[in-house]
């Protein structure tokens, strides 16, 4: 049992000072975990003093409140906060809550690919490193990997670039050029629109890729809820799609340039979230798996500044246990 250890608290012009110094960093080896008790200002201290100023020149924040989806209680439903804790509210949508994060990233992405530093073959390279699109891609062009061919045709077999640059070429030509609408300035040149026009159809095409392999998956995820049981890698899938975006665009931070973060507020609300079907992995393991990976990519290619805005002490007192060690966040209350 862990024995409960006051945190030394923090004023709040440090605490200011703790995490500018913290997120002015285009990357990080840890995340850091900003707690403390509901009402003392931490949502306000980070909309209302450091917000604006983090999405100016170079910076780009990006800013989800899981707390949002609980409509009978949050102000941007129209009423006011509750007496409780958010843990205590009735649980929400694990679906609604990967929407607002990866819709968060993607914008984030874009702002990345309106800046020239994510392109068509970075996301290509991010996606092979841990993933095999190939099946995925001969599906998407109707050349199904298991289809029989001739031993002629079978030694022509295209390699996984050349699939998937015949997959962008072929997409392209279907692409509706208004998703282009927020990437244009007057007077872009061709090579530019060209550009923008490959990153994001080349984003369009890595989620569904992502997305088909998490569908090939659910019938394991299935029988893992009907036997109780975990698997590290069906967890994985389930954060694929939004780890590959934050691995995006880690890499893609320069000083002075671009150099995005995120700031996931009420981080407690993702862990009991509730799923409609047993499609996906539960809200508990959603949860674990996506700071496990945050962990990891800080620790072993630094990641993009994450701050986690928490009012529940499982955070202060608990998850550094669960997670590995004492160190493994940088926790301020």
């Amino acid at each position: 049992m862990v024995n409960p250890k006051a945190w030394r608290v923090i004023p709040r012009p440090l605490l200011e000072t703790i995490l500018n110094n913290h997120v002015r960093h285009p990357r990080v080896p840890q995340i850091l975990i900003l707690h403390g008790p509901r009402g003392v200002g931490k949502t306000t201290l980070i909309l209302k003093r450091l917000y604006e100023e983090w999405n100016t020149g170079p910076h780009v924040t990006g800013y989800v409140d899981f707390a949002e989806s609980t409509e009978e209680y949050h102000p941007i439903h129209g009423h006011s906060y509750p007496w409780t804790s958010w843990g205590n509210c009735t649980p929400c949508r694990l679906v609604s809550l990967k929407a607002q994060l990866e819709n968060c990233l993607e914008v984030m992405i874009r702002r990345g690919i309106k800046l020239g530093v994510i392109s068509s073959h970075q996301i290509f390279t991010t996606l092979t490193k841990w993933h095999s699109p190939t099946a995925v891609l001969n599906k998407i062009l109707k050349n199904q990997s298991d289809q029989k061919l001739s031993s002629r045709n079978r030694k022509k077999r295209l390699s996984v670039s050349k699939l998937w640059d015949t997959a962008i070429f072929r997409l392209s030509a279907s692409f509706n050029e208004n998703e282009l609408v927020d990437l244009l300035d007057e007077g872009i040149a061709k090579e530019e629109l060209s550009f923008y026009k490959e990153a994001v159809v080349a984003l369009n095409l890595a989620k569904e890729v992502i997305s088909v392999q998490q569908k090939w998956r659910e019938n394991a995820i299935h029988d893992l809820h009907a036997k109780g049981r975990f698997s590290r890698s069906l967890a994985n899938s389930a954060t694929d799609w939004p780890c590959l975006l934050l691995e995006l665009l880690s890499f893609a931070a320069d000083a002075n340039y671009f150099q995005p973060k995120l700031v996931i507020n009420n981080i407690e609300v993702l862990k009991k979230a509730f799923i409609e079907d047993n499609k996906t992995v539960c809200g508990s393991m959603y949860h674990d798996n996506l700071i496990w990976r945050m962990i990891a990519l800080g620790a072993n290619e630094r990641t993009l500044p994450i701050i986690l805005v928490t009012s529940d002490g499982y955070y202060s007192y608990q998850a550094f246990m669960d997670f590995g060690f004492p160190d493994v966040f940088i926790s301020r209350e």
